[in-house]
């Protein structure tokens, strides 16, 4: 049977295949869908997954480092929490995963329970990274909604001007600058100026005229 969608699930890249049977069978001891590769290009090609994900990662691989990998993914858009495990650690090697956004680095061999709650925080990490995607696609499809004008509106509005500042800005009456505020607040289905200022700063690209 499937496991639910919400599960999460666990990509090995190591060349070592014990390696792999060993991480698999740790990982679905406690519960967790694996999936293992022996190269980066192999995980590369593999297709994106629709649930939380997240990778444990060998630095040092045939034909691309699992850091080269590090850097494609994000390159690609592919925003996966990342643990890495080497059995031939340096500190730049450290610094360079870690400023690239890695969970952690663990030195081989390394404790099972460390690998247990690395990867656990990892897993929590693409929730918490899908819940902020599917809550800014959320916004994005109500900013879609909005006219022109009402965006023009919005814009002013959060940076705080008064109607009598819009309308002359826009040169319009301010009665319309009240009802185009109103109908941007609507379709925002923001409750207040705050809740309204809050969902333009994580919009702030799409608020800013060319």
């Amino acid at each position: 049977m499937s496991p639910p969608a919400d599960d999460g699930v666990v990509y090995v890249v190591d060349d070592d295949p014990s390696v792999c049977q060993a991480l698999a069978r740790l990982l679905r001891s406690v519960g967790l869908s694996v999936e293992t590769f022996a190269l980066a290009q192999a995980f590369l090609d593999w297709p994106v997954p629709d649930r939380p994900a997240c990778l444990v990662l060998d630095v040092r691989l045939p034909g691309g480092s699992g850091l080269d990998l590090q850097s494609a993914l994000r390159e690609n858009g592919r925003l996966l929490p990342i643990v890495f495990i080497t059995g031939q650690g340096d500190v730049a090697s450290s610094v360079r995963a870690m400023k690239g956004g890695a969970v952690d680095y663990l030195q081989k061999p390394f404790d099972d329970n460390v690998l247990l709650e690395c990867v656990r925080r990892a897993i929590q990490a693409a929730r918490q990274q899908r819940a902020e995607q599917a809550a800014r696609a959320a916004l994005e499809r109500r900013l879609a909604r909005l006219t022109p004008r009402e965006r023009e509106v919005l814009r002013l509005v959060v940076r705080g001007m008064l109607n009598k500042q819009i309308a002359a800005d826009l040169r319009i009456a301010e009665k319309t600058v009240k009802i185009h505020r109103g109908r941007a607040m609507e379709k925002m289905q923001a409750a207040s100026l705050a809740d309204l200022v809050r969902m333009a700063e994580k919009l702030r690209e799409r608020l800013t005229p060319p």
